[in-house]
């Protein structure tokens, strides 16, 4: 069938006229101009029926799409819980701890360990170059309160004069208790989907797999392959399987669920800047709540980050994506 015949089509619904025609190619806003409806509710149909074409590729499918999925996604209040770990160097431990505590925060310094602790801590890390380096982790934080307690950090490194380079990365860690195994397949699966859209949001050196501690998902497999495994996966160790393979290195190491019931990204690079870090754990909290209701739109252009995030949130890395397009 031609555009016109499917418009001229009776006894149909709206929604099926715009499936048949994303089918013939068409865009969401191409068909929200031919149909006379507004962008948020093309793109909302788009999202469903690509998430229906994806269960139905499935072995097994974990749902179909629901009146739910149609509905626009509103985003909640950030209430969940984080954790920060920052790599830099350039700082004495001296001089950061003594930084940290002026900004009223808790402090120590500690020989390198995972243990999650209630005080900020300065721990080694043999994978950063630079003189000084060092990790600095945050303990468990939550919402508007927590991110207070980042900026008084980021503030005392950049107080210090902490320095970043290409061997330091940043890594968010997200509280996951809340989270169903469906919950957490869907959110990884997402996150699969989106790795080409979010590889622009990050300097080259930590796109694709060009970043031993932070690889690409995809672990040598077909995007398809690679979302057949992960949304088939029934227990939340047979998902660490199929996203990680048994290595935490990874843009989303799953591995963290069992030890700390956090789900750890890993792809930002290093960064002492309170903005840039604030923003991209609320990026991912949208993620995750989101990930709760449905799928994302493979390769979601962040153009239509909208889609998932407030306006200041899209906005945000809409003009990232432009600077680090001409670097």
């Amino acid at each position: 069938m031609t555009a016109a015949q499917i418009l001229a089509t009776t006894g149909t619904t709206k929604t099926w006229k715009m499936q048949q025609l994303f089918q013939l190619g068409h865009t969401r806003r191409e068909v929200a101009t031919m149909m006379g409806v507004g962008y948020g509710f093309a793109q909302n149909v788009y999202a469903a029926w690509m998430a229906t074409g994806a269960e139905r590729a499935l072995v097994t499918p974990t749902r179909t799409a629901t009146a739910q999925a149609l509905a626009p996604f509103t985003t909640g209040p950030f209430n969940r819980t984080f954790g920060v770990e920052i790599e830099a160097f350039g700082v004495t431990r001296a001089a950061l701890l003594a930084e940290l505590r002026a900004q009223g925060l808790e402090a120590e310094s500690e020989s390198y360990n995972h243990s999650t602790r209630p005080h900020w801590k300065i721990t080694s890390d043999a994978s950063i170059s630079g003189a000084n380096a060092f990790e600095l982790v945050s303990p468990v934080l939550q919402g508007l309160e927590g991110l207070a307690d980042l900026e008084r950090a980021c503030r005392a490194l950049r107080i210090c004069g902490a320095q970043v380079n290409s061997s330091c990365g940043l890594h968010i860690h997200l509280g996951a208790r809340d989270l169903s195994v469906e919950h957490m397949r869907q959110l990884v699966r997402n996150y699969l989907v989106l790795e080409p859209t979010i590889d622009q949001l990050v300097p080259a050196e930590r796109r694709g797999n060009a970043a031993y501690y932070c690889r690409s998902l995809q672990r040598g497999r077909t995007l398809a392959q690679a979302e057949q495994a992960i949304l088939s996966a029934t227990t939340a160790e047979a998902l660490s399987e199929a996203a990680n393979g048994g290595c935490r290195y990874h843009k989303v190491n799953m591995q963290s669920y069992f030890r700390q019931r956090t789900i750890e990204f890993r792809q930002h690079s290093g960064t002492t800047n309170f903005e840039k870090i604030s923003f991209w754990i609320k990026f991912l909290a949208n993620l995750v709540d989101f990930s709760k209701q449905r799928l994302v739109t493979p390769a979601l252009p962040v153009s239509e980050f909208a889609t998932f995030n407030q306006r200041d949130i899209a906005t945000f890395y809409q003009r990232r994506r432009t600077a680090l397009a001409t670097r």
